[in-house]
């Protein structure tokens, strides 16, 4: 409520200011707080982080055996949506 007085203040005289029970207005918790500095002297503060950002990329090898190899295969082909898979 202070902050909503400290921002409005110039306009002093031409509004009333007039609280509300928070269990009848319940939307306005996201629209009431402005944004704190993230100062390290203020309570709120939290460290940034490094912006670094690192890509890690991993490949899968797997020996399938000979035998199940082939089985997939002959059903790629006779698949006639996966068969242009095997060519």
């Amino acid at each position: 409520m202070l902050r909503w007085q400290i921002a409005i203040q110039e306009y002093r005289g031409n509004m009333p200011i007039v609280h509300e029970d928070g269990n009848i207005h319940k939307n306005v918790d996201g629209l009431s707080r402005w944004e704190l500095p993230n100062d390290i002297e203020s309570c709120s503060y939290v460290p940034e982080e490094d912006s670094l950002q690192i890509k890690i990329e991993v490949l899968s090898v797997t020996d399938l055996n000979t035998t199940l190899f082939e089985e997939v295969r002959n059903r790629y082909f006779k698949d006639q949506n996966c068969s242009f898979l095997c060519q």
